[in-house]
C-alpha cells in the first residue's frame, strides 16, 4: 500500500496548452486526477518560430513578445490549477512545432507519467495533434494519452475523475 501511494505521488499529468477550448476540459481532468492520485499537473507551451527570413533584431523582438505571450497564457492558467488541483504546475515553454517539442520533452522529462490532451469536437475532426500521437506516433511515446472528449461539461468531467 505505501508503494502504492509513493507511485502514485510521482505522477505528472502533462497537458499541453493552446488557444482550442478542448484545453479547458484536458486541464480539469489533469487537475482533478492530480489531486485524486497525489500526483501533479504540467503544462507545455509552445511557441512558434521567428521566421527566419526577418531581420534579426524585428526577428528577436517578434520572438521575445511571443514568451512573453506564453508566460502570460500559463500564469493565468497556473491559477485555475492550483484552484483545482491545490498544487502549482510544472511549466514549460518551447520554441518550433508542437509535435517535435513534446515529443522532446517526453524524451527529456522522464518524471511526466502521463499526457492528457482534449478532442475537438468541430467538422475537422479531433485536432492534428490527437490524430497523430493516437496514429502514426502512437509507437514513439512512452506514456500513456488519455484524451478527453472536448464535448464534456465540468460536472461530466467531475463524476469520471
Amino acid at each position: 500500500m505505501a508503494s502504492d501511494r509513493a507511485r502514485h505521488a510521482n505522477r505528472v499529468f502533462l497537458v499541453v496548452v493552446d488557444e482550442s477550448p478542448e484545453l479547458k476540459v484536458a486541464l480539469r481532468f489533469a487537475c482533478r486526477r492530480a489531486k485524486a492520485t497525489g500526483g501533479r499537473v504540467a503544462m507545455l507551451y509552445v511557441t512558434e518560430p521567428a521566421d527566419s527570413s526577418e531581420w534579426l533584431a524585428v526577428g528577436e523582438i517578434m520572438r521575445e513578445e511571443r514568451r512573453a505571450e506564453a508566460e502570460h497564457r500559463l500564469q493565468e492558467l497556473s491559477a485555475v490549477v492550483q484552484s483545482i488541483s491545490g498544487d502549482m504546475p510544472v511549466l514549460y515553454v518551447r520554441e518550433g512545432k508542437v509535435r517535435d517539442e513534446l515529443l522532446k520533452l517526453l524524451d527529456e522529462e522522464p518524471t511526466i507519467s502521463i499526457l492528457v490532451l482534449g478532442a475537438g469536437t468541430g467538422p475537422k475532426g479531433p485536432g492534428p495533434l490527437v490524430s497523430e500521437l493516437a496514429g502514426k506516433l502512437s509507437g514513439k511515446l512512452h506514456v500513456p494519452v488519455t484524451i478527453v472528449p472536448g464535448s464534456l461539461t465540468e460536472e461530466d468531467v467531475d463524476a469520471i475523475s
